[in-house]
């Protein structure tokens, strides 16, 4: 029978098979197209009389005139896109209401091009959803969310108390005071202790050298010689202020760590009280870490010591248990979880050829921090530092950082949902597992062509005795 002479499935069977594939999941749904200054709500025509799509502005009242609208007409799912910042209060308040709210990939969403308004983009949520083809973005619980808020807040105020020593650097050389040729930290003890007593008045630089802390490894004289510049009231007003600046956000930042401190506090316990952490392999903070115990606080709420991997520090760890939370379940497998990470290689494949294996852009910050740790992996005598030279002779430095940092976050999805501690081989053993992986695939290559691959013993270098040195 030829292709012609087939016989075209009638009408009924048509439909039927379609709306096999297409059934409609979410009937109580609605799409939100989320604005500055209003928001567009498209339901079902059958839930309302009036209007299908209703407009609201965004001040709360509004939005809680929207949320009673919706429950009272039977609505029982939510999907909106994730617009800047202007979603979030939307998104709490229909929450709160016990409403199911879908935040979804704008590049999910795309609407056929040339038909592009306000109401036609809630719609087209709307039937997306209808037809259950969106699917949710990853948000934590409320707990983790308002750790992740502090965190986030800590992270702006550090950055912003670095723009400030930029300044009093620059008014320091301003003044030729070239205090940071001779002290490796001007913001450190001898710094700081010389530059508050420029601001109070001293501009001898015997007297200013006399602060230098005596870990410091320049000599005095050399500090004094840095400290012999020429003093202007502008120049002086600056670095005042820097110095002022400064303090105060080192204020707040330490009002940031209470904060981060009281709500891990607030987490329930997960590991064993009575289990005594071992000695960290770092034992000195970083300048910029949290003043108190992140580390005992994280293995309590998580049941695991994260900071036993190489390159995860306690600042890392508390970042990514900030972002993600302590339950991995939302992931199937790591597979997915480095998926979303965007740290697994494309798939971009075109009449069977693979056109790019290039990762996802992506502003994950769990990504960011787990790429810096990688980074700092680059010296470690650990097998996570011998992975990532191996990654780094092969496909260079930028792609090495991403493979061990998906390496990483494979680890941290197996240590938090199974409770298993990380234990380092070291990479002396790596390397030896490594070349018995050559060995092996060397070995299948060579009987599929037909060969034996046999050892041969490794000559010894000839030793020489007796040798004079002239």
């Amino acid at each position: 029978m030829t292709r012609r002479e087939l016989k075209a499935p009638s009408p009924q069977r048509a439909k039927k098979r379609l709306s096999r594939h297409l059934e409609q999941v979410n009937l109580y749904s609605a799409g939100i197209d989320i604005g500055a200054h209003e928001h567009y709500v498209a339901v079902p025509e059958d839930l309302d009389d009036g209007s299908a799509v209703r407009m609201f502005a965004c001040f709360t009242a509004d939005l809680e005139r929207m949320a009673d609208w919706l429950v009272a007409i039977g609505i029982q799912s939510v999907v909106m896109e994730s617009t800047g910042v202007y979603w979030i209060p939307a998104f709490e308040i229909l929450e709160e209401r016990g409403l199911e709210v879908l935040l979804v990939n704008a590049r999910h969403v795309k609407n056929v091009s040339g038909r592009k308004s306000d109401v036609l983009d809630c719609q087209w949520l709307q039937q997306l959803h209808t037809y259950g083809l969106l699917r949710g973005a990853f948000r934590p619980p409320e707990q983790v969310c308002a750790l992740r808020a502090y965190l986030r807040q800590r992270a702006m105020l550090t950055n912003a108390a670095s723009t400030h020593i930029q300044h009093i650097q620059k008014a320091l050389r301003q003044m030729n005071l070239l205090l940071d040729n001779v002290v490796t930290d001007i913001m450190g003890q001898t710094g700081m202790r010389i530059i508050r007593a420029i601001i109070a008045g001293e501009r001898d630089a015997d007297t200013l050298a006399q602060h230098r802390d005596p870990r410091c490894k320049s000599t005095v004289a050399m500090i004094v010689q840095s400290l012999k510049g020429h003093y202007r009231d502008e120049h002086l007003f600056s670095l005042c202020q820097g110095v002022e600046l400064h303090d105060i956000y080192r204020d707040k930042i330490r009002a940031c760590d209470s904060a981060i401190e009281r709500q891990l506090g607030a987490f329930e316990d997960r590991g064993d009280p009575e289990h005594r952490l071992p000695t960290p392999k770092r034992k000195k903070k970083t300048k910029n870490a949290p003043n108190f115990d992140v580390r005992g606080h994280l293995y309590r709420i998580t049941g695991v010591d994260l900071t036993r991997v190489d390159g995860i520090d306690e600042s890392t760890a508390l970042k990514v248990v900030s972002e993600i939370g302590t339950d991995v379940s939302p992931w199937k497998s790591e597979k997915h979880f480095s998926s979303w990470l965007c740290l697994s290689p494309g798939n971009k494949v075109s009449g069977g050829k693979v056109l790019s294996t290039r990762t996802q852009p992506s502003a994950n910050r769990v990504a960011a921090a787990l790429r810096m740790a990688a980074f700092a992996l680059a010296n470690s005598k650990s097998a996570l530092g011998a992975y990532f030279r191996r990654m780094r002779a092969r496909l260079g430095a930028p792609k090495a950082i991403t493979a061990t940092a998906h390496k990483l976050a494979r680890l941290v999805y197996s240590m938090l949902k199974h409770g298993t501690e990380y234990v380092d081989c070291g990479q002396d053993e790596y390397e030896r597992q490594h070349q018995q992986r050559l060995v092996k695939n060397l070995t299948k290559r060579a009987a599929e062509l037909g060969f034996t691959l046999l050892p041969t013993a490794l000559e010894q270098p000839t030793s020489l005795n007796n040798a004079a040195v002239t």
